[in-house]
């Protein structure tokens, strides 16, 4: 039960979103196809290792990819908002059932988390300048 994994030197996790460009070929044509979404599961182990990426579609249907750590077709993984500190499981299956705004809570819990730990860092900063005094 991964959390974190690592693709083409960007570290991503269970939770964040994230948008996977793809090289596909088409005859003696290639193009670029990008799929973005969240995030819901890592598993596995090298060589087997895959990520699942889920994405709300047309009329409300729910897409979802799975990606090999090790398939050679991917051109780069971009993370477009981090979500990995306010998920509590590896496996976030139960989001399938949720409303889009529903699964944006995973996003607000992260950033009250990341806000939370600056705030404490700053006043501890603070009280330690105030006892040099």
């Amino acid at each position: 039960m991964a959390l974190r994994g690592q693709l083409k030197e960007v570290d991503f996790g269970v939770g964040d979103k994230v948008r996977v460009t793809q090289r596909i070929k088409e005859g003696d044509k290639s193009r670029e196809a990008t799929f973005e979404g969240m995030v819901i599961k890592i598993k596995g182990r090298n060589p087997g290792k895959t990520f699942t990426v889920r994405k709300i579609a047309e009329a409300g249907i729910g897409v979802e990819r799975i990606f090999p750590f090790n398939l050679p077709s991917i051109e780069r993984i971009t993370v477009v908002k981090e979500g990995t500190k306010g998920v509590k499981r590896s496996k976030l299956y139960f989001t399938r059932e949720k409303a889009p705004t529903e699964v944006d809570m995973i996003y607000k819990r992260a950033a009250v988390r990341k806000a939370f730990k600056e705030n404490k860092k700053s006043a501890k900063l603070g009280s330690a300048s105030k006892k040099n005094k």
